[in-house]
């Protein structure tokens, strides 16, 4: 298991930016995609440290939504939701990821007026000597230049927020 994650950004073209985040983990690939499309197991590792998730809606499939919301100890929610576009077990998830509001409406982030509505995650999963390397892929799809730069500014902040994540992935592997 590496807990560095790996990360970079390249230009994709004159209009997108993209987020690439790799995390290798001590346990085969079908049971890291199992955690991350199952809503029994996502509730226990998913979102930032400190936080609880309650899953409203899980449909797996595409055009199916994961919505959910995140509290914090003091009581703070934010709500979120995935828009699965592929998925190819145990291989592959493509999920349009955003903020939303308690009835799974695509809403601003709490954080930022100028965050992207929305944005397009491909996950992939490898496996190589039972370990298995995840390599989260995401930028802002459908985003004015003022959107994708407020993106790239945030690569460090996104860097330590999936870092948590992954980390609470690891446990939680390491438990199930």
């Amino acid at each position: 298991m590496s807990k560095e994650n790996v990360i970079n950004s390249t230009k994709m073209n004159t209009d997108e930016c993209e987020l690439v985040i790799t995390r290798t983990f001590d346990a085969p690939r079908e049971l890291v995609f199992k955690v991350w499309t199952d809503p029994e197991h996502l509730k226990h590792w998913w979102g930032p440290k400190g936080f609880t998730i309650d899953v409203t809606k899980f449909d797996l499939r595409p055009d199916g939504v994961f919505h959910y919301c995140m509290q914090s100890t003091n009581g703070h929610e934010m709500w979120g939701k995935f828009v699965y576009r592929e998925i190819i077990a145990p291989e592959k998830i493509v999920f349009i990821n955003s903020f939303s509001d308690e009835e799974g409406n695509t809403i601003r982030a709490p954080f930022s007026p100028i965050w992207p509505l929305e944005v397009l995650n491909t996950l992939t999963f490898s496996e190589n000597e039972g370990k298995t390397t995840i390599t989260l892929r995401g930028g802002p799809i459908n985003a004015s230049e003022t959107e994708r730069k407020r993106f790239v500014e945030e690569f460090e902040s996104m860097k330590q927020g999936f870092g948590e994540t992954f980390d609470q992935l690891d446990d939680y592997l390491n438990r199930v």
